[in-house]
């Protein structure tokens, strides 16, 4: 902080988007903090179930300046592992982290930005938003109609199956979070019916190397984002996949779950669903057995010593399906007590309050993460650059990015 009482830069979240932009600030002497509403890592403590585990594997799930040398560099951390993870970054690394400092108001006048807060308000030349693009649930417009029916909950405030009422539980959305709580409630023992949709699926390994490695080495996560961004700005989910071993809507189907279409909405009391539940596990299919296809391309125009691929039961068994599609569902009748809503999430921005920065859906305009007004940053979103983007795989070069500009902002002011 200079003589005038301003910081270089605030940054808004203590997460590890927000604590690898401040471990970049701190390397390069430029005064900072860190405000965060609740605890280090806050999301991690409070938005995740009990069998959560990491998709990337721990090889790739470190922080800037870290690296991993234990024996499980393809194994996966728990939720509760990470947050150790967080909290020791900070005090290895002695970050200006401030806890319990929720942001109310973001503003700016005279070239500087107010950070209020509900401890004080702070005048910064930069912000760095890192509260995350991913921290308010979204349900589908029909989901209104069902608000009376059955206890509902979001994917953020699953925990476990004996949290529930008994009883059978609809989930609804079949991407990652979706499968692998139908399969977490399914081996707990409660009756589950699923709402799938059109969602790609990944293996969990193959040929010697969990599939992320892969993905990695492959540059598949290097594409940009305009290469995935339909005209209408719509960006496909990230595909199915489960947490310790390869999901798909077969393998949950063969488990005991019951599948069902897309859901579609609410009729007479009683849930309506499409018609192409088999039409979703084919393009599941084919997006696993394309992404192979590329990973083989890539082994062999690199001669690289890869085991032969082997047969996953879970991409091979048959599929349990109901003898006729089932298109409307009485939660009465099938003795539904909850239902679970797996159907995406968007940020939660509300407290800016700077002309331009947000788009009429109070979602974040930016270029990589680099807002159009000079100074304000968004780390840490889904897909802002390319598909390492809102993953642990690019903070360190988003981190560096934007320092980089802080810089030569100061340089030109």
């Amino acid at each position: 902080m200079d003589e005038t009482g301003v910081l270089d830069a605030v940054v808004v979240g203590a997460g590890w988007a927000g604590l690898g932009v401040s471990y970049a600030l701190a390397r390069a002497n430029m005064q900072h903090c860190v405000l965060e509403r609740g605890r280090i890592g806050e999301t991690w403590r409070t938005q995740r179930w009990d069998s959560f585990h990491f998709n990337l594997p721990y090889v790739y799930s470190v922080m800037p300046g870290d690296s991993y040398d234990g024996p499980s560099p393809e194994g996966f951390m728990t939720h509760t592992e990470f947050v150790t993870v967080l909290e020791s970054y900070v005090l290895r690394h002695r970050l200006p982290v401030r806890t319990g400092a929720s942001v109310t108001k973001l503003d700016s006048s005279d070239g500087l930005f107010r950070v209020v807060t509900s401890q004080q308000t702070l005048h910064a030349r930069n912000v760095v938003v890192a509260s995350g693009s991913l921290n308010r649930p979204r349900r589908p417009t029909a989901a209104s109609a069902s608000m009376n029916v059955a206890m509902q909950i979001d994917a953020s405030d699953y925990r476990n199956a004996d949290t529930l009422p008994s009883g059978a539980i609809l989930v609804i959305g079949s991407a990652q979070s979706g499968c692998q709580i139908a399969e977490d409630l399914i081996l707990a023992g409660r009756a589950t019916y699923l709402a799938t949709g059109h969602i790609g699926r990944m293996p969990r390994r193959y040929r010697g190397h969990d599939i992320t490695v892969w993905m990695v080495k492959a540059g598949l996560f290097d594409v940009p984002r305009k290469d995935f961004v339909d005209p209408s700005g719509r960006i496909a989910p990230r595909g199915m996949l489960g947490a310790l071993h390869t999901i798909s809507l077969q393998s949950l189907s063969a488990q005991g779950v019951v599948l069902l279409g897309r859901f579609t909405g609410v009729k007479n009391g009683q849930f309506s669903f499409a018609d192409d539940l088999r039409e979703n596990m084919r393009f599941g299919n084919e997006t696993s057995a394309q992404l192979k296809v590329r990973i083989d391309a890539f082994i062999e125009q690199n001669g690289l010593n890869a085991p032969p691929a082997v047969e996953d039961e879970a991409e091979t068994i048959a599929p349990h399906l109901p003898e006729k599609p089932i298109l409307l569902l009485d939660l009465v009748e099938r003795n539904i007590s909850a239902i679970i809503w797996c159907t995406g999430f968007e940020g939660d921005f509300s407290w800016i309050d700077i002309p331009g920065v947000l788009n009429e859906q109070h979602q974040p305009i930016h270029e990589d993460g680099i807002a159009s007004v000079p100074g304000v940053y968004f780390a840490g979103l889904d897909f802002a650059s390319t598909r390492r983007s809102g993953t642990l795989l690019a903070v360190e070069d988003e981190a560096r990015r934007f320092v980089a500009d802080m810089a030569e902002r100061r340089m030109t002011r």
